[in-house]
């Protein structure tokens, strides 16, 4: 059998990439060695954010009296949220799986490996068997880095696979690591009584966001007395009466710390290599990414790469894009290219947290002169109606031309409002555009559009020294 195209990797970057591949009248197929929906909708994206959504429940359970509801929290069932969890996975799946063969798209599961230029050789239980296509997709994602001295072993040491599955509830967690992963999954363990502590190596937690979303964060773990351990570094631990302990260097000087299970999430590595690329000519990187052009096609033409693999920020929705671009390309679409004005970044921790566009030190980095306006969520109406009022929303603006550079929230729901965001500066609105758009009430948009509003010093609901 010969394709039009063959993907490899079955994730949220290749299955798009297939199915608009199929849309444009392209024979395809689609080669994928564990599950349809890849690490997203398996073990990442969905399942992480059913247990944050069961956890945030728990939460408002316990303080529903604040509103004069008398309710009571009685206990958890782990095996019945573990299998809620999973038929929701099960549910997404199984539309992928549908939406493919809907498409007329072959699907193989097998381990692929590309054995000259539109050769690719599967493997699996039935043997082996080559494919031809005309043009080949990687799509193969990232893997869990691994930290020295805790190897993933299911038992002792978690990723956040066996922590989107556990068996019981740990009574206390070592999270090794502060990013957005060990955030997310560390506040669900905390909101469902596990006593949870943080080492982060940087000395910040959230190292790679904006710095007042970082330290706004910071803030509110202390608020819900979640120690974290900064300027730390993880060194490994062992086996002690009643459970485990983690030895660290804390500032340089040793400590340890005893936990019941060790959640070790320190980021992704891309999945670039073992592939078959180096050996037909594809470049590259020692670190495993894969070096693309703006229709995501590699050095080696007819060779294309999306996802992970294709390179920072390691996002679904950015992956998913991508293979939209290279279908188009492989289609013929001479326009095809891969040049977002931005990629909004959302993390489900509590509170929320959103980011899109530049922040003011990267903004001044490329020549623009910012400003900045910031509204708090505790002076929007809607947000005391949910009794949510943690956080705020920032935006930035060019002083010169009024652009609107980047918009940086934390708070209720912010994972929603950033695709307002995300339109304006794609679209290179103004923050007076923002500003000037009519934004109903009582929502929690409203916020952004005050914010914008905020830059020109010229916010309604909170007191701003008047403008000269």
């Amino acid at each position: 059998m010969t394709y039009d195209v063959l993907v490899i990797g079955a994730g949220p970057a290749g299955y798009v990439c297939a199915i608009r591949c199929a849309q444009l009248g392209l024979k395809a197929a689609i080669v994928e060695k564990e599950s349809l929906g890849g690490v997203c909708l398996n073990v990442g994206c969905i399942p992480s954010k059913a247990l944050i959504a069961a956890s945030k429940l728990v939460h408002k359970i316990q303080t529903a009296d604040v509103m004069g509801i008398k309710a009571k929290y009685e206990g958890l069932d782990v095996g019945a949220l573990v299998a809620w969890k999973a038929g929701i996975v099960n549910k997404l799946t199984s539309g992928v799986g549908g939406l493919l063969k809907a498409h007329k798209i072959d699907t193989i599961m097998g381990d692929a490996k590309v054995v000259a230029k539109g050769k690719v050789e599967i493997t699996s239980k039935d043997g082996k068997q080559t494919l031809e296509a005309k043009n080949i997709v990687i799509a193969t994602g990232s893997t869990p880095i691994s930290v020295p001295g805790f190897d993933f072993d299911g038992k002792n040491v978690w990723g956040s696979t066996e922590a989107l599955a556990p068996k019981q509830m740990p009574k206390r967690m070592v999270v090794i690591g502060g990013g957005y992963i060990g955030l997310e999954l560390g506040l669900v363990y905390h909101k469902l009584g596990t006593e949870v502590r943080v080492l982060e190596f940087m000395d910040r937690v959230l190292p790679g966001m904006e710095a007042d979303l970082s330290k706004e964060m910071g803030r509110s773990l202390k608020k819900k007395k979640v120690p974290v351990s900064l300027n730390t570094k993880a060194v490994g631990y062992k086996k002690v009466k009643g459970g485990l302990e983690v030895t660290a260097e804390v500032n340089g000087k040793t400590q340890t710390f005893e936990c019941d299970v060790i959640l070790s999430c320190v980021g992704r590595f891309p999945n670039g290599k073992g592939l078959g690329l180096e050996e037909v000519g594809v470049d590259v990187t020692d670190r495993g990414f894969i070096n693309v052009d703006h229709t995501r096609q590699t050095n080696v033409p007819g060779i294309y790469a999306i996802g992970d693999v294709a390179g920072q920020p390691m996002l679904a929705h950015k992956g998913s894009h991508e293979g939209l671009i290279a279908a188009s390309a492989i289609a013929g679409d001479k326009g095809a290219a891969f040049d977002p004005a931005c990629i909004p970044a959302v993390i489900f921790t509590d509170p929320e947290i959103a980011s899109v566009g530049l922040s003011v030190a990267e903004a001044k980095e490329q020549g623009f002169e910012p400003v900045e306006g910031k509204f708090p969520f505790a002076a929007s109406g809607r947000a005391m109606s949910l009794n949510e009022t943690e956080g705020w929303v920032k935006v930035v603006g060019d002083k010169n031309t009024d652009k609107l550079l980047g918009v940086h929230m934390i708070g209720p729901e912010v994972t929603e409002l950033i695709a307002e965001a995300a339109l304006a500066i794609e679209m290179g609105a103004t923050v007076s555009d923002m500003a000037q758009t009519i934004h109903a009430h009582p929502t929690l948009p409203e916020a952004m559009m005050e914010a914008a509003e905020s830059v020109h010093q010229m916010a309604v609901h909170i007191f701003q020294t008047p403008k000269k």
